[in-house]
């Protein structure tokens, strides 16, 4: 496969002399050049050394050459190379020291030296050394000089090289001086020399067969005589200087032609060394392992190849059978058959011809298994140890174990974020200050530190660290790690996924941005393309650029370009920068690629010069150049004019310089044309291209162009080159072809192989991108974001269980080839691998000749189903075991097998092995030693296969197989045994008093957290047989993530049982049973298992399943659950299915009707939920009505709300409404039927609220008139108001008269409020109120009569009696009162009072009644009787409210004694003495008047009577006189009053329970003072007047 023109070597001189072929003979070439060569430049003349000196040097050196070469012409077949080379090398020495060289520039400077001089008068040169020898002598005059020695294994190619990279140097220091060329003035006889020699030398050409010793000696006395002549030095011109270079040009050129002419004759070049071309490869194998060791050589003559292990010699006569070597068509074989210890080696492969030997080496190692080291070998010396024990730095030798902890894993990391990956390194022995070595390999190549990655070693741990995760660093990492000369590695791989899109849809970032071609006028920037194109398809790239040292970023291109290459112009040069690449589709454009490393734009000739000071092997070839600085010269055409590249967006060119350009530098424009026209345009007007490459953009796509180009200087633009052949715009490079035959295999229990066939024909390819889908999604992810290499790759990450599907496809720099076709589905789960052995081998049963054996099954049977088991055994004779024989050839199915042929009374012992697809698993541990007898025992043996499951923390299940041996009846039952595990076999206990049938029990009762064992024995009718193994140990624990089966019922019906574990091994199964039968073969049901889960379905559940169904985990310690599907759960699960199979919507609310405000009708129902795609049907009377004038439907999905209205209800619209509802399979309807008088009443009420509507477009009633009893007792009628303004009035009316209203109506809260106090039966009435102003009025009417009336009254007296405060108990004279106060009373208001839960009967003693607001009950003359717990009742008419008072104990007592102490205050104040009436308080008589006054005493006993005056005692007299008659009337008299009885008098009465003194006054007047008094008194009054 041809590689683009930028990843060809170019043909630079710097770049030439670097090529690794080269620099493996340098070391020869140096010694020959510091010995031979010479090296010439300036203008100074020959003046530091006689002539006689250089001639004695001169001389020297060309009989050196002379017989060295004669000494190589002699071994050929023919000898005119080695003359022509002689004659070059005297030639080329004759230039040399006839010029005047001096000294020091005779020798070349060294490889490794300082850079040479810079040129200053011209630019270098980028000339092939086949295009230096085409130059006119008018520019750069080149004259070769030197020797040519045939070196082995430097072919004409590679000597060219070596000439070009000579020349350049020649030149460049040639050109570092301005000065003029000093040239030694030769004789004539010198000339005449010079002119002899070309003549011998053409005349040499035309004869093919001269001999090669006249030859040699002609040339040496030609250059030994010029070499003796006497030199005179003089000035010459430029001009006269460059024609006699001109003529040594001619002389030249015919030179290398008869040497061409020779070489081509020449049988010695086409012989050539040995060389690999596969080099063996180092193996590691097992012991008892075969291993090949391959190389491939070629060579002429055909190289013969010996194989040496450690450098000896291979023999294979010593070790028959060992080693097998084959050579067949130059491939090399080395077998070493079955692998000891001892082949652990360096083997080397030596290929060996005439000219030459090569060796290739390839190391093996051969490891043993654990445990089976042969320690003799320590003791066999230190050749034998293999490469695992090294010699430590400190002399003495260890085997070192290398071991890694903590291990990294697979991983997963995002664009940016950080990682680190890391091992602990454990190695044994530890030996202080011996380090191991630690690398890191990405995909096989070594990582170091970097900006991007870090490596770090603390001494145990070695890690990786990501600083800034980027796509190109997705891989499989590996460390390595060395001590001594043993190492160990590990490896896994790391997947880096696109960092999130700043914009949504925007593909992900490019990778692997790389500069591949620079140069002064462009540079071509490499990217791969992106795995994820974020859903549509990528349109193209933007490459953005970045000075060195700036951080301002710029765009390349206006357009996007799809080809992954694009040369990016406008650099300026010298300067370096970095790049990135930025993907675009229609979505937007995706994020920027990781930058590129730093390129500076220059020519490769020129990043060497600057980087370091090259030197070239010497090769005789000198260059000078000479021109008179004011003589310019037009530049010839270029030559070898090509498109190296060509694609859509971009055309490159490549050429080389022409021949005739003149002394200074120049520069190139490139012209373009239609191929079918000759209208040539120029392409770069502004700006001349300085390299001779350059990229054309702005193509038509699709059309045909030819393109040249032109040279210029100052002295003008010179002719065109030759047009280059037609080339059509595009894409040479095509998009590769789908890989073919994606083949998924399985790996781990999360990851799968993938393999394919590699895209035909595809050139240039970069890689395969791989993406997967989980079976039925749809969604396609991809594997990996770095193209892979080679047709195999393994995807991580995948779930475990799950199905999967891949496709691949290729990627180069025209992009991404279709998808391959879909792989077949996978499911990720780890490979299979062989069984692990059986167990607990048992004997079952025994006859004379033969045994019955069982065993358990292997825990682990490697992910595949055991398909059959191998039985061995042996005889044992006296303790020694014989040899093993096979008890059966073809594999049993069943954990028991009969071995037949057995010996009678001979002890055996077996081993058994299981089988699977994998292969055939390692053998069980050897059984105990069985004789082989006839059992005689009637009971039966033990039973078999005794497992447990579904453990938890209180029960389990244990299961097992019937005994081979069933005694001589049959097995009737089984029991049952338990004990704890570390219990002794005393205590075992049995589970079942009788005997069971089934081959299962539920273990119930345990201990959480104790761990128990197990057995079962058989029962017949002779008795209880042996125990079985045991089962167990086991803990009787609910494990974390233990999960039940739970069963399902889906969308149509399908009822199934559902089982997850989180707890599976890599090659766990899932196993059904019913009553712990298997049901593989059911025909009744269907297990699917994927990953973790698995579903058993019921195609048709009937009576016939009902049962225990349980799934048992394989790989497991009993991972498992059951489900009871009995005859109730039937029903249910029956029913369920209908319901599933045949859905409804299920109707939240049936269809209702509703009257909106303006009088609409609004017909409604709400389901329980409405999907999307919920479509509804009206329908009106068996018609499907539609939404229009009449009818407006809304369906609200978020609430189920489906409604449907009306404006106006009229007569044909009476019927029946039904909505229907169609959701998916589910389906529903809501009927409401609106006939007759539902209709019309209906009808009504919608009428009603079109006026209602219409009332309140005025002031109006939002609440009509009602009545409220406040916590006073009184009523409240209130109502309230809306759409009221200033001017509206309110009027009360009670039975049509108006009520006067007190307060003017305040309208702000809208309330309007009546307030009756103390309402009564007078206040039953009908109320009114109306409302009215300009727009209209609104009443409201409330009838307080009647019913009316009483259910106010009732309220009121309810009221009346929650104002009712507790009875209190209260002492008088008469008795006790029982008294309680209310708000007011009504005699609507029912007083009842009891005593002890009985009635009261009212008597004169005991009395109820009110006064005022007290509710009273008077017990007159309380006894004991009286005492007990009294209530008050309130009737409202309704209801009753109850009030109690305890009138007992101390209560009694102290209202008791305080009704004594009142009642003997009442007595006392009844029949103390008093005075009745009679006696007035002021007496006014006329002096001389009597005075008679009489008044009633009254008193118990008859009080005693007695008089004060002015209080004193009045004692009686004549003038005065008192008297006391009955008991009840007292008489005072006074006769003939005058002043002196004036004063106060009082009259005592008293008795033994008080007294009393009722006083009055007595006042006399004389008559004639009263009128003097009176006829006084008008005169003051005048008196005060005036």
């Amino acid at each position: 496969m041809s590689l683009p023109f930028y990843q060809k070597p170019h043909q630079h001189y710097d770049s030439s002399y670097r090529n690794r072929d080269l620099r493996s003979t340098m070391s020869q070439y140096q010694q020959e050049k510091k010995s031979s060569a010479i090296y010439t430049h300036g203008s100074t003349a020959y003046s530091s050394r006689s002539a006689t000196a250089h001639r004695q040097e001169s001389k020297a050196f060309s009989q050196a050459s002379t017989g060295s070469y004669q000494q190589q012409a002699s071994q050929a077949t023919e000898s005119t190379h080695a003359f022509a080379a002689s004659r070059k090398t005297a030639s080329a020495y004759d230039y040399g020291y006839s010029h005047g060289l001096t000294d020091s520039s005779l020798m070349l400077e060294d490889y490794s030296s300082k850079l040479s001089p810079q040129a200053k008068r011209a630019k270098k040169s980028l000339l092939s050394g086949e295009e230096k020898e085409n130059l006119p002598s008018d520019y750069i005059v080149p004259i070769f000089s030197g020797r040519q020695v045939h070196v082995s294994g430097i072919t004409d190619t590679e000597e060219e090289r070596i000439k070009e990279a000579a020349a350049y140097i020649a030149q460049r220091n040639l050109l570092a001086s301005e000065e003029g060329i000093t040239a030694s003035k030769q004789s004539a006889v010198s000339k005449q020399s010079a002119i002899s020699k070309q003549s011998a030398l053409s005349k040499q050409s035309a004869v093919s067969k001269q001999s090669s010793v006249s030859k040699q000696s002609s040339v040496s006395k030609q250059s030994t005589s010029t070499l003796h002549q006497e030199e005179a030095f003089e000035k010459k011109s430029r001009k006269v200087t460059i024609r006699e270079k001109a003529e040594r040009l001619s002389l030249t050129k015919t030179l290398e032609e008869t040497e061409a002419f020779h070489r081509k004759l020449n049988e010695d070049h086409l012989l050539h060394a040995p060389e690999f071309v596969i080099k063996p490869r180092s193996h590691t194998v097992w012991e008892k392992e075969n291993v090949k060791l391959h190389c491939s050589v070629s060579g002429w003559p055909e190289p013969r190849v010996t194989w040496y292990k450690n450098q000896v010699p291979i023999n294979v006569h010593a070790n028959p059978g060992k080693y097998i070597i084959e050579s067949r068509y130059g491939m090399h074989t080395l077998e070493i058959n079955a692998c000891d210890f001892e082949d652990t080696a360096q083997y080397r492969a030596s290929a060996m011809n005439v000219k030459g030997e090569l060796s290739a080496y390839a190391s093996v190692v051969v490891k043993r298994y654990k445990g089976e080291f042969d320690e003799t070998r320590f003791h066999a010396g230190v050749s034998t140890l293999p490469l695992s024990f090294g010699v430590t730095p400190y002399g003495y030798a260890s085997k070192f174990e290398i071991h890694f902890d903590d291990k990294f894993d697979v991983s997963f990391g995002r664009e940016g974020e950080t990682m680190s990956l890391g091992c602990r390194v454990v190695i044994t022995p530890e030996i202080k200050h011996f380090q191991p070595e630690i690398q890191w390999y990405r995909n096989g190549a070594p990582v170091s530190s970097s900006k991007w990655v870090q490596t770090l070693w603390s001494g145990d741990r070695a890690t990786l660290t990501f600083s800034h995760l980027n796509k190109e660093d997705e891989g499989l990492y590996t460390i390595r790690v060395r001590m001594g000369e043993y190492y160990e590695q590990y490896s896994a791989y790391v997947f880096v996924r696109d960092a999130d899109a700043e914009i949504e849809g925007a593909p992900a970032s490019a990778l692997d941005v790389v500069c591949l071609d620079a140069n002064k006028d462009y540079i071509i920037v490499s990217w791969k393309q992106p795995a994820v194109d974020g859903g549509s398809p990528i349109l193209g790239y933007f490459i953005d650029k970045c000075e060195v040292g700036t951080d301002s970023w710029s765009q390349c291109n206006d357009t996007p370009v799809k080809f992954a290459r694009f040369p990016v112009t406008g650099l300026i040069e010298g300067r370096s920068y970095i790049f990135r690449v930025r993907a675009v589709n229609k979505n937007g454009i995706g994020l920027p690629s990781r930058v590129s490393e730093p390129v500076a734009a220059l020519d490769p000739a020129e990043k060497a010069r600057l980087k370091s000071r090259p030197s070239a092997p010497w090769t005789g070839q000198i260059i000078v150049t000479e021109e008179e600085p004011t003589e310019g010269i037009v530049p010839g055409p270029p030559t070898d004019l090509s498109v190296t590249e060509a694609t859509r967006s971009y055309v490159v060119l490549s050429w080389k310089p022409p021949g005739q350009r003149g002394h200074e530098g120049i520069l190139y424009f490139v012209e373009k044309c239609d191929a079918e026209t000759e209208n040539w345009q120029r392409v770069n007007t502004e700006l001349p291209v300085k390299s001779p490459r350059f990229a054309l953009f702005d193509l038509a796509e699709g059309k045909s162009y030819r393109f040249r180009v032109r040279c210029s200087n100052s002295a003008g633009i010179g002719e065109p080159s030759e047009a280059t052949e037609v080339t059509v715009v595009g894409d040479k490079l095509d998009i590769p072809k789908p890989p073919g035959k994606i083949i998924p295999s399985r790996n781990t229990d999360t990851s799968v192989i993938v393999s394919w066939e590699e895209s035909k024909d595809a050139k240039e390819l970069s890689g395969y991108y791989i993406e997967s889908s989980v079976v039925g999604s749809g969604k396609w992810e991809p594997c990996n974001n770095n193209p892979v290499k080679g047709p195999r790759f393994t995807c991580h990450g995948l779930a475990t269980g799950q199905s999967y599907i891949f496709r691949v496809r290729a990627v180069n720099a025209a992009g991404l080839s279709e998808y391959s076709q879909d792989s077949e589905v996978i499911e990720v789960k780890a490979a299979i691998a062989a069984p692990s052995p059986p167990c607990d081998i048992t004997c079952l049963e025994s006859f004379r000749d033969s045994m019955v054996l069982g065993w358990k099954q292997p825990d682990k049977t490697g992910g595949a189903e055991i398909t059959g088991y191998y039985v061995n055994y042996r005889e044992v004779i006296d303790g020694v075991p014989g040899r093993w024989r096979e008890a059966n050839i073809k594999a049993v199915s069943d954990a028991a097998y009969k071995i037949s042929n057995l010996k009678e009374n001979m002890v055996y012992q077996f081993q058994v092995a299981a089988m699977n697809i994998a292969g055939l698993g390692e053998p069980s541990a050897v059984s105990e030693c069985f004789k082989c007898e006839e059992w005689t025992i009637a009971v039966p043996g033990p039973p078999h296969s005794v497992k447990y499951s579904e453990v938890r923390k209180t029960s389990l299940v244990l299961q097992w197989k019937p005994p081979i041996h069933s005694g001589r009846t049959p097995v009737t039952g089984y029991f049952v045994d338990l004990k704890e595990a570390k219990a002794k076999d005393s205590q075992w206990r049995g589970l079942n008093k009788a005997a069971i049938k089934n081959t299962y029990l539920r273990v119930q009762g345990l201990k959480e957290g104790v761990s128990y064992v197990l057995r079962v024995r058989a029962v017949n009718q002779a008795g209880v047989g042996k125990p079985s193994d045991l089962a167990g140990p086991v803990v009787a624990e609910t494990r974390p993530g233990t999960k039940e089966v739970v069963v399902n019922v889906d969308d149509d019906g399908v009822i199934s049982l559902n089982f997850e574990c989180d707890q599976m091994a890599p090659n766990s199964q899932f196993n059904w049973s019913k009553d712990y039968v298997s049901t593989e073969d059911s025909p009744r049901l269907e297990v699917e298992s994927k990953g973790n889960k698995t579903k058993m379905t019921f195609k048709d559940l009937g009576t016939e399943d009902l049962g225990i169904y349980s799934c048992d985990v394989t790989d497991t310690d009993g991972i498992g659950s059951s489900y009871l599907i009995d005859e109730e759960e039937l029903k249910r699960l029956l029913a369920l299915s209908q319901e599933h199979k045949f859905p409804t919507v299920p109707i939240k609310s049936e269809l209702a009707v509703e009257i909106l405000e303006k009088g609409q009708v609004r017909f409604w129902m709400q389901a329980e939920k409405l999907s999307g795609n919920t479509k509804v049907t009206y329908i009106f009377n068996d018609k499907e009505i539609f939404e229009g004038p009449k009818y407006k439907m809304h369906i609200d999905r978020n609430t189920g709300v489906i409604e449907m209205f009306m404006e106006k209800l009229q007569d044909e619209d009476e019927g029946t409404y039904t909505f229907q509802l169609q959701d998916g399979k589910a389906t529903g309807h809501s009927t409401l039927v609106l006939i007759g008088d539902v209709y019309k009443k209906l009808q009504k009420e919608a009428e009603f609220q079109r006026q209602e509507w219409i009332r309140k477009q005025g002031p109006h009633f939002a609440e009509y008139l009602s009545w409220e009893v406040t916590g006073e007792c009184n009523v409240l009628l209130k109502c309230k108001v809306a759409n009221i303004k200033k001017e509206t009035h309110i009027v009360w009316y009670k039975d049509e008269r108006e009520i006067s209203v007190d307060e003017k109506h305040d309208f702000k809260d809208g309330i309007c409020t009546l307030l009756i106090t103390e309402f009564s039966k007078k206040d039953a009435g009908i109320y009114e109120v109306i409302l009215k102003d300009d727009r209209g009025k609104d009443k409201s009417r409330l009838k307080l009569v009647d019913e009316a009336f009483k259910e106010l009254m009732t309220e009121v007296c309810k009221t009346i009696a929650l104002s009712a405060t507790d009875l209190k108990i209260q002492s008088t004279a008469e008795g006790i009162r029982l008294y309680s106060f209310v708000t007011y009373y009504l005699d609507d208001l029912k007083v009842n009072w009891s005593h002890n839960g009985t009635p009261i009967k009212y008597s004169d003693r005991v009395k109820s009644g009110v006064t005022g607001e007290q509710i009273w009950l008077q017990i007159g003359e309380p006894t004991p009787n009286d005492k007990g717990k009294y209530v008050m009742e309130l009737f409202d008419g309704k209801t009753g409210h109850l009030k109690t008072v305890d009138l007992s104990g101390q209560a009694y007592d102290e209202a008791f004694a305080e009704f004594q102490r009142l009642k003997q205050a009442a007595i006392a104040e009844k029949n103390r003495a008093r005075v009745l009436g009679g006696l007035p308080d002021v007496v006014t008589i006329q002096e001389g008047k009597a005075l008679n006054l009489t008044c009633i005493v009254w008193g118990d006993p008859t009080p005693e009577v007695s008089w004060l005056k002015n209080e004193k005692p009045l004692v009686p007299d004549d003038h005065c006189s008192v008297k006391f008659e009955a008991g009840k009337t007292a008489y005072f008299t006074v006769s003939g009053v005058s002043t002196a009885d004036s004063g106060k008098y009082g009259l005592v009465v008293k008795n033994k329970y008080g007294s009393e003194i009722s006083d009055f006054t007595i006042s006399v007047f004389i008559p004639e003072e009263e009128a003097r008094k009176a006829t006084e008194q008008p005169q003051k009054g005048n008196k005060k007047a005036k």
